[in-house]
């Protein structure tokens, strides 16, 4: 039998394992890479959010530490940069805001951090992912050069090359495919949410792209929301990684990237499987961590029915069985494997 000690933000006053309570609607949390009981939060709220910081104790609970304004709308993501700042991506502003922790002290927050604004040109622009990519922050995952992006409104997931800093041009798409179920594609609207991309292991040799449908109505599936699982055929060697841990296998050696690369690597995006979850508005789902053996499992949440779903991966990672399902908290839209 195995054990894991799993934190839940979504809408509430808590993160859910011992109820600790916290600002409202802590909707995600992000550990911090280098000191796993340093966990932060966004509180989703409007006309302002805020970002939280938690110590966590041995027992898994959480001492409130600091809280600093998200100087924006509905804050829905946050994570930790390298540069000692902690993202709030304020979903409904729209801007970012990179708020600077103290000098080694990432509990708690400097107050004059700056905020970057996303030009709308004409259409919506809501800001709701960041990662970290050499010298440049970015709003989506990827994988070592190249960009793996899900489309909310079109539901697509589409693969490209990262152009070369700083980022003001588009290189052609290698693959574009829909992430809808086929047998349910025309008889309901869906949007994207969530997506993540697996570290290959001795267990789980096979990179493999996980990504979350919302059916957002009129009819819904008795079976619940899908995750769709995509594996890139790649027709030349990439690197690796997982795109929420950033650890590289130490096997693998330096691609070139940029122009070099859009010559050398192309390929296709190919659907494993279609999971449906009984969960209805899959907000998050989160890959157990690697060195204890924790991505064995994955774990989503439902914003509105359904509960959380545990899930063991199987046949290498390519399909998902449901191993555990909880309905006493609700609302549950991101977790932490401590």
């Amino acid at each position: 039998m195995v054990n894991f000690t799993i934190l839940a933000g979504g809408f509430s006053t808590f993160v859910a394992t011992y109820q600790t309570t916290t600002g409202d609607n802590p909707s995600w949390i992000a550990s911090h890479p280098q000191n796993i009981s340093v966990l932060y939060a966004v509180n989703e709220n409007y006309p302002v959010g805020s970002l939280q910081s938690f110590l966590m104790n041995p027992d898994g609970g959480l001492t409130l530490a600091d809280t600093v304004t998200s100087r924006g709308a509905g804050p829905t993501f946050t994570n930790p940069l390298s540069t000692g700042e902690v993202t709030a991506m304020n979903f409904g502003s729209p801007n970012c805001s990179l708020v600077a922790t103290m000098p080694n002290d990432p509990l708690h927050f400097q107050t004059d951090s700056p905020v970057v604004e996303f030009p709308v040109n004409g259409g919506p622009s809501n800001p709701h992912m960041s990662l970290e990519h050499k010298e440049e922050v970015l709003v989506s995952d990827f994988v070592h050069g190249i960009l793996f992006v899900v489309n909310e409104l079109t539901s697509t997931l589409t693969a490209q090359h990262i152009p070369e800093a700083p980022n003001g041009t588009t290189l052609p798409l290698i693959a574009n495919v829909s992430i809808i179920p086929e047998d349910f594609k025309s008889k309901s609207s869906f949007a994207g949410a969530e997506i993540l991309i697996s570290k290959p292991t001795q267990k789980f040799p096979d990179s493999l792209i996980y990504v979350s449908n919302r059916n957002t109505g009129p009819n819904f599936d008795p079976r619940g929301d899908s995750i769709a699982i995509f594996e890139f055929a790649s027709s030349s060697p990439i690197l690796r990684a997982h795109a929420r841990q950033w650890q590289i296998r130490e096997d693998d050696t330096p691609q070139p990237v940029g122009p070099t690369a859009q010559a050398q690597v192309s390929g296709d995006l190919i659907l494993q499987t279609q999971v449906f979850t009984g969960l209805r508005q899959i907000r998050s789902m989160t890959l157990g961590r690697v060195d204890d053996g924790g991505d064995e499992y994955l774990i989503a949440g439902a914003n509105l029915d359904g509960g959380v779903a545990m899930f063991r991966r199987v046949d290498g990672g390519h399909n998902l069985t449901l191993v555990a399902r909880n309905t006493e908290v609700a609302n549950r839209t991101s977790f932490v494997f401590v």
